[in-house]
């Protein structure tokens, strides 16, 4: 099985993070690709970093998809260009935003999520909308800390720690999700400090996307997904 785990930031060494934290929980005979374009935005903070992204994160989808992927992960929690994405691939797409609140659906009846940046939230509040959690979704953080703090800053991981201590206390959740893809390495570390089930999306996209190839599921190109028209 080959599968794409793509981030649509340029920052190569939080492409190399996510690669470290979940290829080893990758299933016997699973080859997963970590990639990211060169060309994008350092990090995703916004709606404009987003649509920046896109274009190069689909070029390497459909490099991915000639050379017989059969899945992709989209490790950015805006879930940027997830339909295009979805229009060109054969095999399922999924972003991690869609992938963490699917797990922590199934794992807790209610869950917080905890972000960089003030700016994500209301961006993650209409995700949850759209996926149709708002009702078990508590409510946003933001640890308000930039997404490239993560990758330098050492006090980085204690803002996040603190940060889900007070959702959890603040919100009675059962599971916290965390709001970005550079948060990856630390799942293990806070499910133990904090005593619920911390979801990163990286890992829950993984597994979803193995699972659904595994089972042989493609994306249908009957509607929506349908490969994108050629124009004369």
């Amino acid at each position: 099985m080959k599968l794409l785990v793509v981030n649509p930031n340029s920052t190569a060494a939080m492409t190399d993070k996510i690669a470290r934290s979940i290829a080893p929980l990758a299933a016997p005979g699973t080859q997963v690709s970590f990639r990211n374009p060169e060309n994008t935005p350092a990090s995703i903070e916004g709606h404009y970093d987003e649509a920046a992204s896109v274009p190069a994160m689909l070029e390497i989808i459909g490099e991915a998809e000639a050379a017989g992927n059969e899945g992709t992960v989209i490790a950015c929690f805006d879930d940027p260009g997830i339909g295009a994405a979805r229009e060109i691939a054969s095999g399922p797409v999924i972003g991690i935003c869609e992938a963490a609140m699917q797990a922590a659906s199934i794992l807790a009846t209610r869950f917080s999520v905890v972000t960089t940046l003030p700016r994500s939230v209301p961006i993650i509040e209409d995700l949850a909308f759209r996926y149709g959690m708002e009702r078990r979704c508590r409510r946003v953080h933001a640890a308000d800390i930039a997404v490239l703090a993560l990758e330098h800053d050492p006090d980085a991981r204690m803002i996040v720690r603190d940060a889900i201590r007070r959702a959890v206390a603040s919100d009675g959740s059962d599971a916290v999700i965390l709001g970005c893809a550079g948060m990856a390495d630390l799942t293990e570390w806070l499910s133990e400090d904090v005593g619920v089930p911390v979801i990163d999306g990286c890992l829950a996209g993984l597994k979803i996307v193995e699972s659904l190839v595994a089972g042989g599921f493609l994306t249908s190109k009957a509607g929506a997904y349908g490969w994108p028209r050629v124009k004369m």
